[in-house]
Order: structure tokens, then sequence, then C-alpha cells
């Protein structure tokens, strides 16, 4: 039976197929706290190619990935796929090439292009051979200024292959670069650089050697380097095992509550990157173990982007949605503007998961009210909390009509709590978790406690104290939170998600500031769809109207909000985007609030001037 905070005024939820909470709470004198789920974690699979060579071989035809064919012009056109049969064939042809090239464990593949099919071939083929890949973000090649990020990277995974499937696009990334000894392999030739064909690779007579190979792979084979987003300072290689991977497959399977429908082929629609875990790890390997196709989204939550998006959304019928919380922002925007597109949307759909960020309350109740227009029933919304060093750690798997949970821990996994100034340190241990960073001791030594339990720098609460089968909240940064000159603590990721909710749809994103001063003030990004339809061409930052509309909203949210931790006093509105150079945005879209204030000290000084600028909307 689902554990759910009902109301009676709403209709009822979608049911979720899931486990209800059982959890044991140890508490030690000192304020510590473990948690764990007592549900047990099932067998794992030994590794992701044995995986997907089994599901291969159990649905060779069934589609694996589709991506749309690029037109000359600009744009894309149908739909191209390839199978679980023929990726297999594929991925065990680039392996012996690999292989052939004497490439172990010792050196890696360094994949520098977006998510594609050839990319996904790579990765896999990479894994058949016991070859570390490290998918390195697309910005660090096509939107940096300096490559200082993907230099950096280069350096620490010293690879011994580099794909570039788009080669003339990454040109200049690759000349930043010593590859004295490294193979560069493309699908489209760069002038002036001596590169090896990927179709060159696709050709390659698989041997026993892939066999042999995937023979000697276990639980503790470094399947992936992924890197750190590199917002706190430069990325941190994080060793990413085949047993880690298996576990949240383990894990998320130890929760379900009947088999999956055989007749049923869950479909996804992915645009953020592989190389984070949320896609790359958990989506991508969770879409080979339910044997589903996954759809590659050209779009994103992004203005002239978005649009892709919702094309895409009219071609699959979804049973879930996964995607971080500003996009589920602009479904709600285009849902809300075509019938038909929100009926499709919700036809099939079971649940919606959100994660790396707090879905407001707004956002939330939106999503509901679609919902129940086009089926009549509200859909239950999920989350998975984690890290790149942890991979899924928490869910929620009940239904609650409670924002910004992070639910109970995965089967086999223990979280700790502990007592960290006025907030309860995130700490965990469990098979999910890195045995550490790759080539820095260091580090990995810092990361992790007495008792071997891995810090997340974030901090949680239990819903009810008295009742923790209710679930965590997330509680913010340890590092992001400040006092006030008054001395009393503002909960900066608590605050940041009520404002952007509170100024929907007025404002995609925002900073909190505010530390050892008489208020706090905020740093917004107006959302470019409500600036167009307000604004037209004009800028939203100096628009009158625009601006008065902010004021109201802000206005509203501390009428409800009288205390001085959560009123909002001072607003300034920022023209240009979060720089990734400036390491105040990751490729998925998440803001970095220290780096931000710290890049654009002068605009938060004139937050706190005595005499406001002109720039700066006084809240009442």
């Amino acid at each position: 039976m689902n554990v759910h905070v009902k109301n009676t005024d709403l209709p009822p939820f979608r049911p979720l197929p899931q486990k209800a909470p059982d959890i044991s709470v140890r508490r030690k004198p000192d304020g510590t706290v473990y948690i764990e789920q007592n549900h047990k974690l099932g067998t794992l699979h030994r590794s992701i190619p044995h995986l997907f060579a089994e599901r291969a071989t159990q649905h060779p035809d069934r589609p694996f990935i589709a991506e749309r064919i690029p037109l000359p012009g600009g744009g894309t056109g149908d739909w191209r796929k390839i199978t679980y049969g023929e990726m297999l064939t594929r991925a065990q042809a680039i392996g012996q090439a690999l292989l052939n090239r004497g490439m172990n464990a010792d050196t890696p593949l360094m994949i520098l292009s977006g998510n594609s099919i050839t990319h996904a071939t790579m990765s896999l083929g990479a894994q058949f051979a016991g070859v570390p890949v490290a998918p390195v973000s697309v910005a660090y090649s096509l939107m940096s200024g300096d490559h200082s990020k993907l230099k950096h990277v280069f350096a620490i995974s010293t690879p011994k292959m580099i794909f570039a499937e788009q080669g003339p696009m990454y040109a200049r990334a690759l000349d930043a670069l010593a590859l004295d000894g490294v193979e560069v392999v493309t699908a489209m030739p760069i002038e002036g650089r001596k590169t090896t064909a990927y179709e060159d690779l696709l050709s390659t007579n698989t041997g026993p050697e892939v066999t042999a190979a995937l023979d000697r792979i276990n639980h503790a084979t470094t399947a992936k380097y992924l890197f750190t987003s590199g917002s706190t300072g430069m990325p941190k290689g994080v060793i990413q095992t085949q047993g880690m991977m298996c576990a949240v497959i383990a894990a998320t399977e130890a929760l379900r509550t009947e088999p999956a429908d055989p007749n049923e082929i869950p479909q996804s629609l992915e645009w953020m990157p592989w190389n984070h875990i949320s896609a790359g790890n958990i989506g991508f390997n969770g879409q080979i173990n339910a044997g589903g196709t996954i759809h590659l989204d050209a779009g994103k939550p992004l203005p002239g982007l978005f649009e892709e998006t919702i094309r895409n959304l009219r071609d699959i019928t979804p049973l879930g949605i996964g995607t971080a919380p500003i996009a589920f922002g602009w479904l709600c925007d285009a849902m809300e503007r075509d019938e038909s597109l929100r009926d499709h949307v919700f036809k099939k759909l079971r649940s919606a998961g959100y994660g790396g960020a707090t879905l407001s309350q707004d956002i939330y109740e939106r999503f509901q009210a679609l919902a129940i227009a086009s089926v009549g029933m509200r859909i239950p919304m999920t989350t998975m909390y984690g890290a790149t060093e942890t991979q899924g750690i928490t869910v929620v798997h009940w239904i609650t009509e409670r924002v910004g949970l992070i639910g109970l821990p995965l089967p086999g996994i223990t979280l700790k709590l502990v007592p960290n100034g006025s907030k309860m340190e995130v700490r965990v241990k469990g098979p999910t978790v890195t045995p550490g960073y790759h080539r820095r001791d260091d580090l990995t030594k810092a990361a992790f406690d007495e008792e071997g339990f891995y810090s997340l720098g974030d901090a949680a609460k239990f819903v009810d104290e008295n009742d923790p089968a209710q679930g965590l909240v997330f509680d913010g940064r340890v590092t992001e939170d400040f006092k006030l000159d008054s001395g009393t603590w503002v909960s900066a990721g608590t605050l940041r998600a009520q404002a952007v909710g509170a100024a929907s749809p007025l404002v995609f994103d925002c900073v909190v500031c505010g530390q050892d001063k008489p208020f706090v003030g905020i740093l917004a990004w107006p959302s470019p769809a409500a600036a167009k339809e307000i604004c037209g061409g004009a800028d939203p930052c100096s628009h009158a109207e625009f601006r008065d509309l902010i004021r109201e909203k802000f206005a509203e949210h501390n009428r409800h909000n009288s205390g001085s931790s959560t009123r909002i006093k001072r607003v300034i509105l920022l023209a240009e985007p979060p720089s990734v150079d400036g390491h105040e945005i990751t490729d998925k879209g998440y803001v970095n609030q220290r780096a931000t204030m710290d890049r654009r000290k002068p605009l938060v000084d004139k937050l706190f001037a005595a005499t406001p600028d002109p720039e700066v909307i006084e809240v009442p």
C-alpha cells in the first residue's frame, strides 16, 4: 500500500507500482542518525556489457536508440534507429578495434561528442573491451574560451584515443591538447589533422579477444571516469565501476511491486548529456535493463530549442518522464498552450521524476492541473537524489503531494546524517558509491569519514522526526547557507526554489544573496519566453511592465514570508546568461550560487548599497 498525503478535494493519483517505505533508524548520543531500507538489495548483474548482451539476445530486433537525421540546411528530419542486435555487433567490433591497439584498463577512451548513436557505440564498445570511457562535457570544447577544463580533464584521464564525431567542430579544442601518441577518431575528417575514420573501427572483424576481455570484467572493473561539474574548482575524475552502475539497477528493481509488462516497450526522450550520471548512467543503463528505446532529443529547455523537444514528444508515448526541474517548467508552458500535446503526454504517463534541483511548488501544481484536465487523475512525482560520486542513493518511491523530498535510502544503501551547525550533513555508504577520484588519493581520503561514509556536502532533515518513513527533505548545501548580520540563518537552496516558484513564469533561476547583510536580495534571470511575450524585443531588465510584474510577484511572496530569512527585499535582473567558463552553470543547467556571486560582485554590491541604483527593484 502506497503511503501518501491525502487531499480529498483533488482526484486520486495513478497507481505507482512501488513498495511502501520500510526503514530502520538508529540514533547515536551525539545526534548522528543512520537510516537503512529494510527492503533487501537483489542480485547485481555482472556488468553493463553483460546485461546489454543478454538484452540483445532476448530482443535483437527491438529499437535501442533513435536519433533524428540532420538536414544539410540545418534542422533535423526523420528518425533513424539502431536495434539491440545491431548495436551489439557494432560494439563488439569497436571493442576488438581497441584491443587490437593494445588498449586496456590503463588507456582510456575520451569522448568529446554529444549524445548520439555513434557515441553510445564507442562507449559500449570500450566497456566490452574493459577500456574505461571518459565522456567530457561538450561545453568544455565548444563553449569555452581557454579550454582550461578540457585540458585539465585530458591531463587527468591521459587517454590513448579521443572520439570526436563531428571532427571539424572540435578542431579548435583538439588543437588545445598535447596529442602526441593519442589517436583521434572522427566520423568527419579534420583538415590538416591526421585522424582515423569511425567507419574503419566499425569494419574490424570481431575475434575471441572480445569474449576473453568480457570474461575478465567484474564489479570492480572501472567502466568510466565521470567528471564533476567543476562549479567549485576544476573537475574531479570520479571512478565509475561496473558494480556501482549495476547496483543502481538492482536497487530500483528491489522496490518494484509488479513485473514489467513484456508487451510494453518503455520509451524515453533524453536531452541531458551522457557525461553526467543522471542520463549517462541511471537513464541509459536503466533503459537497457528495461529493454527500452532511448530517443535522443536535440532540443533543450532554451529559447528556439524547446520546440524540437515538443516535436519529439509527439512521436513517443512515455510511461515516465525524467528530467531537470527547469524542463518541467517549459513543458507546462507548452502544454498549457496546446491541449493535444497535453493529452498526448499524459496518455500513458505513470510517473514523472525530477532530479538535481528542487521542483518548485508552482510548477508541481501546474503539472497536476494539466494531468487532471487531461486524464482526470494526478501523476505521481518522484525524485532520485545522489551525486557523481554516489549514483542514486535515495528515492521517493511512494505517492506524496509534497515537493522537495529526496526520499529514503535505496535498498543496500546506508545514509548517515551528521550534525553540522544547525543542519544535518548527508553522508552515504553502499555499493553505488565510488571507490574514489582518479589519480587524486588526497581528494579521495578527504571525501570519506572515519567510518568510510562519503560526504556529499548537502544537508537533509526528516519531514517528521517522529515518523521518519515520511522521508527526507533536501535542506540546502552546507556551504551555501549563510547568516544575515542579525545572526539569522538563511537556507539558500530552499529560498532559491521558493523564489523561482514565486516569480514563475517570469524567472527561470536566481541567486540568493545576503551574507552578513541586513536583508536578503536576489539576482534573477528573466525567463526568455515570458520576456518575449511581455516585452516583445525589448530588454526585460529595463522594461517597466516586466519590472513591475517582478515586484508584484515578490511582494506576494513577502506577504506570506515575513521573517528576515525568507523575505526578499531587493532584486536585480540579469541580462548576461550564466557563464560556463566562469563556473556559474553546469551543462545540465544548474547554477552555482557562490561562483555567480563572486563573478558578479559589483551587482551584489548594488543590491545592498545604502542608496539603491535604478537597476535595483525594491520589493515591499
